[in-house]
């Protein structure tokens, strides 16, 4: 349950005063509740664009209709007044006189900072080089009754801006830019895959069982069927299904639900891209990821080099390769020995004291090995290949080293930006790793999925040889962002109730 957000009582003198500001307004016949529509020629930017030629002192022949959010207002005596207008496009400075408003300057006095308006005017340049619009008209559209804060950032106020993100995007701007360009970077994605043949699907959330990947699912239930349901931590089982079924190139951009820890690196529900192709294997999937992610960078404008959290991440091709038994022994001092038996990761782990959940699997060690050595050294892109199998149940094994598959992951800034494989397709092979991840479980492993063996129905109509990857979008934004956390590219992350 939600409740409304606590008024103090200094806010609610200021709310007291803004409703009686709205209730002369009504009085007046400018209801702001009244509109259903307001037509604008264009927005601020295109305004800004329009003008850009226009002298000192020049006004534009063109009038303009713009509607946003005031700024603060500020009188220059009693008859003229400046503010800000802002829309989702930029900021303009407002000009407004008695002389050109008539009887409609008395609403200037009606009006606060955050109050969404709408005005008609003609652009001109100031004295000072400002691009301004001289006011011939003004309609009030909303009244804000809670007032915006005078300030909203500082440590102290992280979570409250995570809990009214609307009160963040209207008081940070590069917080909106940052929202914005994220839906910009997601649209371009699908545009690059839609123009090389890809095929855009939806699969269920709603599952039976949740399958594709090591997590804790999120458990609910259907009245309707009265069966219990869990939300799906992974796209690609049912993705192969696709493929066996004919379609060679499908993707999908959605949300995954995963029930686990929360970090600057971790959100419970967040955003995966995952494509799979048939005919070709991981190289065409790590000359793919290489592709898109540098298309991305340009887009966002962080090509070349990008620096985040003091690191230097050059999103240019080629990106580094590294075995994965090489970076662990590498970085970590870990040889072949210590990892594939299970005894010799576990004496590691207590050697390097790495943290171990009781009951974990001879592959979670081996991934907290590796979170512990390798990753804290992958700043710029890097190509982690040929893990072990252990670590990757749906993955092709490598034919001249059947104890390693054909997978990458990509690293970037010293985390995880994508995953690949050579998918399995031998559903002999396929069972038997189902038949492991049962035993695990069985022993302890919460995080080992539930074997779903309909899947291996599946593989036996016959699955072509494929490639597929997993990107997660979330991460991805930030590095091309420069954020530092997973929230401040998530308009609503999840939070505690107050």
């Amino acid at each position: 349950m939600t409740e409304e957000p606590p008024v103090g009582a200094a806010e609610a003198e200021l709310i007291k005063a803004r409703r009686g500001k709205l209730d002369a307004l009504r009085a007046s016949g400018a209801d702001p509740f009244a509109r259903t529509a307001f037509a604008r020629s264009g927005d601020i930017a295109q305004v800004r664009v329009a003008n850009r030629a226009l002298g000192e002192g020049e006004h534009a022949s063109t009038p303009v209709a713009l509607a946003g959010r005031l700024g603060p207002l500020r009188r220059m005596g009693k008859k003229t007044a400046f503010a800000d207008l802002a829309d989702q496009s930029g900021r303009l400075q407002l000009y407004m006189r008695a002389d050109d408003l008539g009887a409609d300057f008395a609403l200037v006095d009606l009006l606060d900072r955050g109050d969404i308006v709408g005005v008609q005017g003609e652009p001109f340049r100031t004295k000072t080089g400002e691009l301004t619009l001289a006011v011939r008209s003004l309609v009030p559209l909303a009244k804000s009754l809670r007032p915006l804060p005078e300030k909203w950032h500082g440590l102290s106020d992280t979570e409250m801006r995570y809990r009214r993100r609307y009160v963040d995007l209207i008081i940070n701007r590069p917080v909106l830019e940052t929202m914005l360009l994220r839906s910009r970077i997601v649209s371009a994605a699908r545009r690059y895959l839609d123009d090389r043949g890809y095929v855009e699907v939806e699969t269920p959330t709603l599952m039976t069982l949740a399958g594709g990947a090591s997590a804790r699912p999120f458990l609910t239930r259907s009245n309707a069927l009265d069966i219990p349901l869990q939300l799906r931590i992974a796209t690609e089982l049912n993705l192969k299904r696709c493929i066996v079924g004919g379609m060679e190139k499908v993707y999908e951009i959605g949300r995954i639900f995963r029930n686990e820890g929360i970090d600057r690196k971790r959100n419970p529900e967040f955003t995966m891209l995952e494509l799979y192709e048939a005919y070709t294997d991981v190289e065409g999937m790590m000359d793919l990821s290489e592709d898109l992610i540098v298309h991305l960078a340009a887009i966002s404008g962080a090509s070349g080099r990008h620096r985040s959290d003091g690191s230097v991440a050059t999103f240019e091709r080629p990106f580094a390769r590294i075995p994965f038994l090489q970076a662990m022994r590498q970085w970590g001092g870990l040889e072949r020995a210590d990892l594939l038996d299970d005894g010799g990761a576990r004496a590691a782990a207590r050697r390097l004291r790495v943290d171990v959940e009781p009951g974990a699997s001879h592959a979670h060690v081996v991934d907290k090995l590796f979170e512990a050595t390798v990753e804290p050294r992958l700043s710029a892109p890097t190509f982690i290949v040929d893990y072990p199998v252990i670590l990757s149940p749906l993955a092709k094994r490598k034919s001249d080293d059947p104890e390693l598959v054909e997978r990458f992951e990509l690293f970037i800034d010293r985390m995880e930006a994508a995953n690949a494989f050579s998918e399995l397709n031998d559903p002999d092979d396929q069972r038997a790793r189902f038949a492991a991840q049962a035993a695990q479980r069985r022993a302890g492993d919460v995080e080992a999925p539930e074997p779903d063996w309909d899947f291996i129905a599946a593989l036996e109509y016959g699955m072509p040889p494929t490639g597929g990857i997993g990107i997660g979008m979330d991460r991805l934004v930030m590095l091309l962002c420069g954020e530092q956390s997973i929230r401040d590219v998530l308009l609503f992350p999840l939070q505690k109730p107050l």
